[in-house]
């Protein structure tokens, strides 16, 4: 019988391993398709846009650009597929994109009962409220009966009804699927209310008419860890969106920008920042890839602070602060593990 219990206990391993291998291989794919598949919203401000091209640019659109800079040596070799808060997760699954990188929300059902891998967290966030300012609102529990413009297939959906339950308070949703929607409707005061992501509101609000005559309630209701996600099984592809994000981190806690890259490259007192660059050690190579991936994502899209300064900062229209999104090192929740 014992004998009997290892040969099944073996099989039933190799069946495990087969089809962990058989899932495996978007790496291959992506480098047989000649670009990236990405999925990003349908647009916010700043963090999701296209430019006077017609091209996909901002904060989420990035890590995409940098991943391809690391597979290819092409920031642009990427082909963008905008999701809704209900598309999204369909779209990643069934292989239409190989990336999710559009301001997601890592939680404990979306990592384990989608089968969905989140490779890390881009920017820390939290749930808000914006309201007309003349609606002389201080606070967001005064909002009792108020309508609220809400994308549906969110966090956000449910962060709400728990906020208003534990309060006592009660609203009317008004659903919707885009931030463009959700803005046409706020506008238009079909809503009293538009809440979502803070940084998604600051963004929104960028964009009115006047941003003054729009307040943002005090209150932050949740924590919204956002971040790119990729497909169960594939550890070699995880690993590769994983240490691209982390590449862009680490660059810039050790100093390493878009334009001293290259000097940096040849050699320096860091052993650190050389094997991020490649210059000592093959790191590449054991995610498949060569030693100068991390030197071409940060070349040819920058460290994390570059990214978010360019689109997001406090110089943007956006105007946000570091905050919590600020390197450990200097007080903030951005970490990255060691490249070692």
């Amino acid at each position: 019988m014992n004998l009997i219990k290892h040969v099944a206990a073996t099989a039933a391993a190799a069946s495990i391993l087969l089809a962990g291998t058989v899932q495996a291989g978007t790496l291959d794919d992506v480098k047989a398709a000649g670009f990236l598949k990405c999925g990003i919203s349908t647009g916010v401000p700043g963090f999701a846009f296209t430019d006077d091209k017609g091209d996909w640019q901002g904060f989420d659109p990035a890590v995409c650009k940098a991943i391809a800079a690391a597979v290819f040596g092409d920031s642009s070799a990427v082909k963008y597929t905008t999701t809704t808060g209900k598309t999204r997760f369909t779209a990643l699954a069934s292989g239409e994109v190989d990336v999710l990188a559009r301001n997601t929300t890592w939680t404990f059902s979306r990592d384990t009962d989608l089968k969905l891998d989140f490779v890390g967290v881009n920017y820390y966030d939290g749930q808000g409220f914006m309201v007309p300012t003349e609606l002389g609102v201080a606070s967001a529990k005064d909002l009792d009966g108020a309508s609220v413009c809400i994308q549906t297939g969110t966090t956000t959906e449910l962060n709400l009804a728990d906020f208003f339950r534990t309060n006592g308070i009660s609203y009317e949703a008004v659903p919707i699927e885009t931030n463009d929607e959700a803005r046409t409707n706020y506008v238009a005061g079909r809503c009293d209310v538009y809440t979502t992501d803070a940084s998604g509101l600051a963004a929104t609000r960028s964009s009115l008419e006047d941003p003054s005559a729009h307040t943002l309630m005090p209150e932050i209701i949740s924590k919204e860890p956002l971040g790119p996600l990729v497909r169960h099984g594939d550890s070699e592809w995880a690993d590769i969106v994983r240490w691209t994000l982390n590449a862009m981190i680490t660059a810039e806690e050790l100093g390493v920008t878009s334009a001293n890259v290259d000097k940096m490259a040849t050699g320096t007192d860091n052993p650190e920042i050389n094997r991020l660059l490649g210059s000592e050690g093959d790191l590449g190579a054991m995610i498949g890839l060569d030693k100068a991936w991390a030197w071409r994502a940060i070349k040819m899209v920058g460290n994390y602070g570059e990214v978010f300064e360019q689109f997001i900062g406090k110089e943007t229209p956006i105007g946000l602060e570091r905050g919590i999104n600020a390197q450990w090192t200097n007080g903030g929740l951005l970490y990255s593990p060691p490249f070692r």
